[in-house]
Formats: structure tokens, sequence, C-alpha cells
């Protein structure tokens, strides 16, 4: 069967971290699972809180009646009152259950907004280093990306070079906070800054520009809290998921939040239902929408979190390494030693270090590490990180 040469073009360039995720699985065949140290996927280690488990206990008992059937495109009501409930707590803004669709993870989310506001040719702006999917989900909707690098030494935006950008074609720029992979949130301050200038952006250019904001590791923020995009913006849209919060990355729920303040809201919302329709979505799954609308105020324990990244980044640092250091989410994004950030990651291979190259998200230059991972393979792992430091002369 043969397949487009478009596709055949995105594998070939698709996710170094599926890449080095199966090269663990080749490792740990030839050396042995407790000598290889597979810091490459997001996958969160921990387990869902307790009370998921005690409501799913509850519905299986006590089943609702049509549980199981179709629903609103948009998903449950009292879902997504739940939802809006704790988004309009926490920003201040009338969020209300009309603003809100559930969504099969933060991915589908992005791609029904996109589908939504995107005409063929339109730009959309997103920041250097980025979660990878994001050129692929701007061209599933016949979008261009267009690539802003952030300051890379504190990965903040550059606003001057965000505004530089902006064309008469701009037609939305997603931020993600805390940002995948470095870690890092966006203060309001910040924010604010981007909000004035999109403002004024909109004013020369006489069309809307809206911020989509990418929030998975929102509610995993250990120094400082994750400003609400709604009290900076008005024409933003919250995507996210309860892969991370909730450690439910394989079940694939998640919700799009429109700002109650965007211009023309209600047909905003009218054509995301239509597409999350027809891109194939068609509902997030109804048991997920069952557990979370009694979950919005339930979030893992992010202590877990805080302790493994202070354990690494304390011996990282301690070896020569340069690196921010996270704010939240669980990522770390180190300067490679050399320049080649994928030979550096080769070189790493050797002493069962599985990394991935800062280029796959855009940065040459730098590696990613993720740290939701045992606390035991991180305590192993760390003579390892000690033995690649000396090899290339950092230690």
């Amino acid at each position: 069967m043969t397949i487009s040469n478009k596709i055949k073009t995105c594998i070939e360039r698709s996710s170094w971290i599926r890449k080095m995720f199966e090269e663990g699985g080749r490792l740990i065949a030839e050396r042995g699972a407790e000598n290889v140290f597979d810091f490459t996927l997001g996958n969160p280690c921990i387990e869902p809180p307790a009370a998921l488990h005690a409501r799913m206990l509850q519905l299986a008992q006590t089943p609702l009646p049509g549980m199981h059937r179709y629903m609103n495109n948009a998903g449950y009501d009292e879902t997504r009152n739940a939802v809006a409930k704790r988004l309009a707590r926490i920003s201040g803004a009338a969020v209300a259950g009309k603003h809100i669709i559930m969504t099969c993870g933060a991915g589908g989310a992005l791609n029904v907004v996109l589908k939504t506001i995107l005409d063929a040719g339109d730009e959309v702006i997103i920041l250097t280093p980025y979660f990878v999917e994001y050129k692929f989900y701007i061209d599933n909707h016949a979008g261009i990306a267009v690539e802003v690098c952030n300051d890379l030494e504190t990965f903040q935006p550059d606003l001057i070079a965000i505004e530089a950008a902006i064309t008469e074609k701009t037609r939305a720029i997603i931020i993600n906070s805390p940002n995948n992979p470095t870690g890092v949130i966006y203060p309001k301050s910040t924010l604010d800054a981007l909000g004035e200038l999109l403002v004024r952006k909109q004013a020369e250019t006489g069309h809307e520009i809206t911020v989509i904001s990418d929030e998975p590791y929102a509610r995993l923020a250990f120094d400082m809290e994750v400003p609400s995009i709604f009290t900076s913006i008005d024409n933003a849209v919250v995507v996210t998921s309860h892969s991370k919060d909730l450690a439910l990355p394989g079940e694939r729920i998640g919700y799009l939040a429109a700002n109650p303040k965007m211009p023309e809201v209600d047909l905003f919302m009218e054509g995301a239902v239509f597409c999350n329709r027809v891109l194939g979505f068609v509902n997030a799954p109804a048991l997920m929408q069952r557990l979370v609308s009694t979950l919005q105020d339930v979030t893992v324990d992010i202590e877990i979190y805080r302790k493994k990244r202070d354990i690494l980044y304390k011996h990282l640092t301690s070896i020569g390494f340069k690196t921010v250091k996270p704010d939240g989410g669980f990522y770390f994004f180190p300067h490679a030693p050399i320049k080649d950030d994928i030979e550096f990651v080769k070189i790493a291979q050797k002493h069962g270090l599985l990394l991935v190259p800062g280029s796959g998200f855009g940065a040459a230059g730098f590696f990613r590490i993720a740290y939701c991972v045992d606390d035991a393979m991180i305590e192993r792992s760390l003579p390892a990180w000690t033995n690649l430091a000396r090899e290339m002369g950092i230690s």
C-alpha cells in the first residue's frame, strides 16, 4: 500500500521522543532494565488520585441510566458546568458551561480550535522550543507555522520577536505554560504585555489574533502560580487535558474553554462544536467525563514531582550541566555540552541514558529530560550522569 509523499516526509521528521523511546527497548534487551535510564517520554509514573478510583468504583457498582449513550457533541452538561465553575473561580471571568467543549485530550482540543479559526494559508505563531506536534496540527488545517524563538537563557517569550513576526496572515499564537520542554511558567506580567501587544497589532491588521493557551501542566506548578490567560487576554482559548494533573494520559480526556470576553464567542463555540464532530472525535469518552466532573479540584500530589526535580537539579548542576530550574511540569531542558545535540544524545546512550535532542523541539544545542519516572531509577542514574559529564569534560 502506498502513502502520500507528504506523510512520508512527516514520518521522516516526526517525533524524536518516540524514536528514543523505541531505542530504549533495544537497550533494555541488550543491557537489562536496571542499566537503562529512560528519560524520554512524558508518561506519568504515579497513579491517579484515590478519589478517582473511588468514583470509578461507584459508577461501576451503581451505573447511571444511559451512562454510555451518545451525548451532546460538546459533552455532558454536568461535566462542562463543573469545568466552567472552576475556571470562573480561578480567573474571575464569567465562564459558563456553554463556553466549554469536552475533548479527546489537549491534542483533540488543539485540532478543534485550529480547524475552527484557520483558513488555508493563515499563520500560527509557535514559540521555540515548542511541543513537536504543534507543526503537524497546524498543517492538518492548512495553516502555516511561524517559529519565534524564546529567550534561550530564560525560555521566556521574546515580545519584540513576536511583534516582528505578526503579519496580515497571523491568525493565532500558541503558548504553553508550564512549558514542554522547558518547565518554565510565563508570569502574569508577560501575559499582560502580550495581550497589550496583540490589541495593538489587531488594530493595525484589522483582524483578530487568537491566543491558544495549551495548559496540560497548569496544576503541576512548584514555585509560582500559573496565571489564568483569561485575566490578561480577551481573545483566548484554553486547551488542556487531565493526562498530567490526574495521571490519566491513556484516557484522552480534556477540554477547550473560550474566554467569555472573546469577540463573537457564541459563534466560535458553534464552530468548535461542529469541528469537534466532523474531525471524528465526536465526543470525549463518556465514562471519563462522568469521572472528571467530580474531580475538578483534585490533583495528583505535586510534591512527588518536586522531589524528583530537586534531586536531579542538584546533581546535574553540581556536575557541570547548565539548565533552567523548572517552575512546573516534569521536564528539564539543559544545554548540551557540545553543539551537536543529536551526537550528544548518542553519547549519552553509551551510559544507558535515554534523552531527547533539543532539535526535536526546534532548539538545537539542548536536550530534554522527562523526570516523571520512579525515584529509584533517578537515584540509579546519578552515577551515569556523572560519568557522562566526565566524558564531556564538564565535571
